[in-house]
């Protein structure tokens, strides 16, 4: 076929093409080129996908002694003129400097879609005990204060390709925010599901967004909260915690989907109890666990190292750093606690964004949130949000984008 197109080509005239395309050149113009920005799709892409955000929080709600919202615009001195608009579920990377720590973190949004167009971001944190970032966050925000993000990000989203008409929404504590978001979007008709959610709490005054929620439920009849007391009967709750039996009391006939949100605890809960629904595995979501902790718990962990302090090289470009790192931290962690601006996002061992070379040492890496790809496993690159080492390491890292 290949000889019959060339036999067919006149190629006498390739030459006169040459010249033709050579005086063309000579006579183009001798202007800049044009900035990036000034094309149309490029202001999209930026609009969608900004390497940073800049924003300022403009309002402080209190759930609470350990609970609040905080609610974000667009910091326009520093350049940021709007949000980037997301898909309900997804979070945002915050980059902070607490103490001598350069730390990112993680935060579901808590505001639905509708409102990041009205210049509206929202995140609710809750204090962690012995966490570093819950605790600066609730201590020390104000109103005023400035932060830069990054832009939304995640997979915990309904798609109507993969997903059943009707998600059963499972959370726990603080895990309630990227329902709140989806339920919100359902009622602003942005997403074409239904949401039945069953929300895990110790007791009533631990519910977050009740009266929120109730007043969605009346503004739509496609969310329905069922609230879930492990700690207490009412009336008009369920008593307990989300089992199997509990699920398939409220699920509808035929498919449905799953999405689970709350801690790593929780998550190896329910995956045994899903596991009793015999439901395809396309149909099940977890969101991110978030920060790794207690490796040694796990069976294959060699307890032989746990709590030794080992040494670290970090080479980030043409810098090297030398650290101490506890085998009970994650390389990541190790290297924020010394100040180094390493890369993350999800901190899960998903987004791969922290990808680095292992150089030389040995490393645990939980079977649970290991992420890598196999091509990673052949030429030995790791995640180190969620690699732990066990023995002194050397990583080549990534520096952070701007």
């Amino acid at each position: 076929m290949a000889k019959t197109m060339l036999k067919g080509m006149n190629i006498t005239g390739f030459p006169k093409r040459l010249l033709k395309r050579f005086v063309a050149i000579q006579n183009g113009s001798t202007a800049d080129i044009p900035d990036n920005n000034s094309y149309l799709q490029n202001q999209i892409k930026n609009r969608l996908h900004p390497v940073v955000q800049h924003l300022v929080v403009t309002d402080i709600i209190e759930h609470g002694k350990d609970v609040k919202t905080f609610v974000f615009a667009p910091d326009k001195k520093k350049g940021t003129e709007v949000l980037a608009y997301f898909s309900a579920g997804q979070y945002i990377c915050l980059r902070l400097t607490v103490g001598n720590a350069r730390i990112s973190r993680p935060y579901s949004l808590s505001s639905s879609p509708k409102e990041s167009l009205e210049g509206k971001y929202t995140l609710t944190v809750k204090r962690v005990d012995g966490g570093l970032c819950s605790a600066y966050v609730l201590d020390n925000w104000t109103v005023g204060t400035e932060l830069d993000a990054s832009a939304p990000l995640g997979v915990f989203t309904y798609e109507p390709l993969r997903d059943a008409k009707t998600v059963i929404g499972l959370a726990g504590g603080s895990g309630i925010t990227p329902f709140y978001s989806l339920a919100k979007a359902i009622a602003d008709g942005d997403e074409d599901c239904s949401l039945t959610l069953l929300y895990g709490s110790r007791t009533q005054k631990d519910i977050l967004f009740l009266d929120e929620f109730r007043a969605l439920e009346q503004k739509t009849d496609k969310f329905k909260l069922i609230n879930v007391l492990s700690d207490e009967e009412a009336e008009g709750y369920e008593s307990g915690f989300i089992t199997a039996d509990l699920i398939k009391k409220y699920a509808p006939e035929g498919d449905y989907s799953i999405f689970m949100c709350g801690p790593q605890a929780m998550y190896n809960a329910l995956d045994k109890e899903i596991e009793k629904l015999g439901i395809r595995r396309k149909f099940v979501r977890h969101e991110l666990f978030g920060e790794y902790h207690h490796p040694e718990k796990n069976e294959d962990y060699p307890q032989a190292v746990k709590d030794s302090v080992f040494k670290l090289t970090v080479k980030m470009c043409d810098e090297t750093f030398e650290i101490d790192a506890k085998a009970n931290d994650t390389l990541l962690v190790s290297m924020e606690k010394a100040g180094i601006a390493a890369p993350s996002e999800c901190r899960s061992g998903i987004c791969g964004y922290c990808h680095s070379r292992l150089v030389k040492g040995d490393v645990y890496v939980p079977k649970s949130v290991d992420g890598r790809r196999l091509a990673d496993l052949d030429y030995g690159y790791v995640h180190p949000c969620c690699t732990f080492p066990i023995s002194d390491v050397e990583i080549d890292v990534p520096p952070m984008a701007d």
